[in-house]
């Protein structure tokens, strides 16, 4: 029974005696009555003299008993008390005051019976609800005794549990239900009750009844009870089932530890100032976001690490809340201990609960990614990254409001328009690593030469603007020009290289036409390249012409555009001839465009503009289409000529896949990849990259021949002619027309003659128009000869006839040399 049962039993306002007693009947508990009539001492003396009655009891319900006493016989009540499942669970015996040395129960008042009846079915109540309460919370009963060593389990905790009723062993073999652990755990603390005589209380996981389900938590109580003889006669107990409240915790700490980790990756703390006493508490994340150990910090301890604009900032936002303002949100800065700068944004509102003390509640965000996001995104929409100077964005914004003043003011102002010559070699060659190196000494070298009144930015690219503010005269403009020039005649170097640029320079100043920022950029850009082409490393000032230019480039490129699609462009043939009079002849394919008003475009003027406007490429491809199909026409044709030599661009080499379409063209017209030669310049060959390797490696695969075109004009590298398969040198048509005015002329084409053929390659000579000339190529030993000597650029159905007529004469035809457009490879 329960100690709240037996407790509300005792304190029941009855006049008789009353005695709990155990299923053995032995006395459990008495009331004040019971003991002062030595009653409870009675029933243990006589325990076993009245088992009988108790049989009967538990069988027939109450009965009568005598209980010998100090001055006679007690006449009581005996009534046994049965659980919900029908075993008894204790007895009850009751003795009227006015019993002492009467005979019988029928001598008792009959109101008497009724009233024991009475308590015995409020017992019973208690004990069904005291069942149901112990059955919501999982609590069960047991006890221990020395006496016999049995383990008596209640209902309850077999339902806690799981089990059937009485399915508990009533010995320690009780113990072979749990695991190693728990047994462990359940023993030691046994060994301790018995070891201090003090209640123990610890949590056990058992294994469920059911295998599949998961091990039970338990939570299990043990008291003590002293014994007849001393020690510990008998341990009560209670065990709860836990198992929900275990699950709910962890819930709630998965849930705690989620809700830390959403504030660890959000970088939210918290923290609870109260408005009185200025005290405050911190979360974690709080403590982490402000770099401090986990230990009480005060409010002015905090502000400390903050700005003063953001002190400032903070505690007046304080007063305005507590004076009944609405919740603020602010950006404050602090610096850790270690230096760091860190941006949070702050969320502050008051908190009026009722029974608690006003406080700030202030939520802390960091933000400092996003400020130094912010920062970078402001960087780059203004800043050059690489030099540190304004970009053009920024540059404008400048410029505009210097015109302005200019204006105002009535000062001189000049723009000066930067290009760095010679920087896109140094670039392709040593790689974009060490063109940015360079770019940043030349802005620094550039920079030093500038007053802090002038502006300076990076355009793009190799290209930089000056804006010179109150110069004393427009000539001035030229002499910071020369200062300019003459601060990047230093070469750099870098590793074993000496590098070294120079640079154009266009001057633009307002005019009436030109009082904007972008007239002026465009007449300055204009100057920039009239500078580059004069002989570059000068400076220019703008003028009509060179706007002209420009102009006149930006015509070609939009015409160039489509130019394909409307078969505006053909192809020319010029042959080269052999110092061999019986070798037969080869034949150069180039390009001509007809523009659509019907007037030739010379291709010194429009091939690098569409190698600057990216047409070259689909137009490179179109003449190595055509260049193979005519010549498998004049091979079908009869006519006997030994290669057709077609000029490629370096952009066309440094598109993935060229080498394959190039053999997929001559597989598709059927002509010899090895009668096809690919003329290159040697700026094309001066980047050595993967995929010109590839590239090459593909050519010398299928045995496709290559020639340097124009060379000795570029960088003449011997580097390359070693590591790419070249099979001849052509000579540029500037030595062989110097040759006859100039001896030194002469011998470096007798020495580009001389290189060739000890590298084991073939050289031909470009421009041959006299008979002197060719007298004195073939005295050096030239294979090759290319000119108005034997003929102009022809076309197919010309170029047939003049293979037909050598043929026929075994000698090449002579043609009038007159002038046509200058002959300017792909």
């Amino acid at each position: 029974m329960d100690q709240g049962v037996i407790a509300g039993m005792l304190s029941h306002p009855l006049a008789g005696a009353i005695v709990l007693l155990d299923p053995e009947g032995r006395p459990l508990a008495a009331n004040a009555a019971a003991r002062g009539q030595g009653l409870h001492r009675s029933l243990s003396t006589h325990r076993l003299a009245l088992a009988g009655v108790r049989r009967l009891a538990c069988a027939q319900g109450m009965q009568p008993c005598s209980i010998p006493g100090n001055g006679g016989c007690l006449q009581g009540f005996l009534s046994a008390v049965h659980a919900p499942e029908g075993a008894v669970s204790a007895y009850i015996c009751t003795v009227e005051a006015a019993t002492v040395g009467e005979p019988s129960l029928q001598a008792l008042p009959g109101s008497d019976e009724a009233r024991v009846k009475a308590l015995e079915a409020e017992l019973h109540e208690q004990q069904v609800q005291l069942g149901q309460v112990r059955h919501i919370a999982g609590l069960g009963g047991w006890h221990w005794s020395r006496r016999d060593g049995r383990f008596l389990w209640s209902p309850e905790l077999h339902a806690a549990l799981g089990r059937a009723p009485g399915s508990l062993p009533e010995n320690r073999r009780w113990l072979s239900l749990l695991d190693r652990p728990a047994r462990q755990q359940a023993m030691t603390a046994w060994r301790r009750l018995h070891r201090e005589g003090q209640p123990q209380h610890f949590e056990l996981a058992v294994p469920a009844a059911d295998a599949g389900e998961a091990s039970l938590q338990l939570g299990v109580w043990m008291q003590p009870e002293p014994g007849d003889g001393g020690g510990i006669g008998k341990v009560r107990g209670q065990v709860q089932n836990i198992t929900e409240q275990h699950q709910t915790d962890a819930l709630v700490r998965w849930r705690t530890e989620l809700l830390n980790r959403v504030s660890a990756l959000g970088r939210i703390g918290g923290c609870e100032i109260e408005v009185a006493t200025r005290s405050m508490l911190w979360t974690e994340e709080c403590y982490r976001i402000h770099g401090l150990r986990k230990e009480p910090v005060t409010l002015e301890q905090a502000l400390a690490l903050y700005t003063q604009d953001s002190r400032d900032g903070f505690e007046a936002a304080l007063l305005r809340i507590a004076d009944g303002g609405l919740p603020e949100q602010l950006d404050l800065c602090f610096y850790r201990h270690s230096g760091q700068r860190v941006w949070v944004q702050v969320q502050i509102e008051l908190d009026r609960r009722e029974g608690l003390p006003e406080r700030f509640v202030v939520l802390f965000r960091d933000i400092t990614r996003e400020r130094e996001a912010n920062e970078r995104i402001e960087l780059l929409a203004h800043y050059d990254l690489l030099t540190g100077l304004p970009n053009r964005v920024l540059l404008r914004e400048q410029a505009q409001a210097a015109l302005l003043e200019a204006r105002q003011h009535g000062t001189v102002l000049a723009m000066l328009f930067i290009g760095l010559d010679g920087f896109k070699a140094i670039n392709d060659t040593f790689g974009h690593a060490t063109g940015d190196v360079l770019l940043k000494a030349a802005a620094s070298r550039l920079h030093q030469n500038l007053r802090n009144a002038d502006l300076f930015a990076r355009f793009n690219g190799d290209e930089f603007i000056v804006v010179l503010r109150d110069l004393a005269d427009p000539e001035d403009a030229g002499h910071v020009a020369r200062k300019l020039i003459a601060s990047l005649a230093t070469p750099l170097h870098r590793d074993d290289a000496t590098l070294k640029v120079g640079a154009s320079i266009g001057i633009a100043l307002p005019d009436d036409a030109r009082q904007d920022f972008d007239a002026l950029l465009r007449a300055a850009d204009a100057a920039m390249h009239a500078a580059k082409e004069t002989g570059r490393n000068t400076f220019q000032y703008y003028s009509q012409d060179a706007l002209a230019h420009i102009q006149r480039r930006l015509e070609i490129e939009h015409a160039l555009h489509g130019a394909l699609e409307r078969e505006e462009f053909h192809l020319a043939y010029q042959p080269l001839v052999g110092s061999d009079p019986n070798r037969a002849p080869a034949i150069e394919a180039l390009l001509r465009w007809m523009r659509p008003d019907g007037e030739p475009c010379n291709p010194a003027e429009f091939i690098p503009v569409a190698e600057r406007c990216g047409e070259i490429v689909r137009i490179g491809e179109w003449v190595l289409d055509e260049a193979c199909r005519q010549a498998s026409v004049w091979q079908a044709a009869g006519l006997e000529f030994e290669r057709i030599a077609v000029n490629v661009s370096a952009m066309q080499l440094r598109e993935p896949g060229f080498a394959e379409r190039v053999v997929r063209i001559c597989e598709r017209h059927g002509w010899p990849p090895q009668r096809l030669e690919l003329e290159l310049t040697e700026s094309a060959l001066i980047r050595d990259t993967e995929v010109l390797r590839q590239c090459f490696d593909t050519f010398e695969r299928h045995g496709v021949p290559l020639a340097v075109d124009d060379f000795g004009t570029g960088f003449s590298n011997l580097h390359y002619l070693n590591r790419f398969p070249v099979q001849r040198l052509k000579i540029d048509r500037s030595f062989v027309h110097g040759m006859r005015q100039d001896a030194g002329t002469a011998e470096v084409t007798q020495a580009i003659v001389q290189l060739g053929h000890a590298l084991g390659m073939q050289v031909v000579a470009e421009g041959v128009e006299t008979p002197l000339e060719e007298a004195m190529l073939q005295r050096q030993g030239c294979d090759e000869m290319q000119g108005y000597l034997y003929s102009r650029p022809l076309p197919p159905r010309d170029m047939a006839q003049w293979l037909r007529r050598r043929n026929e004469e075994g000698r090449e035809p002579a043609l009038p040399a007159r002038p046509d457009a200058p002959i300017v490879t792909l």
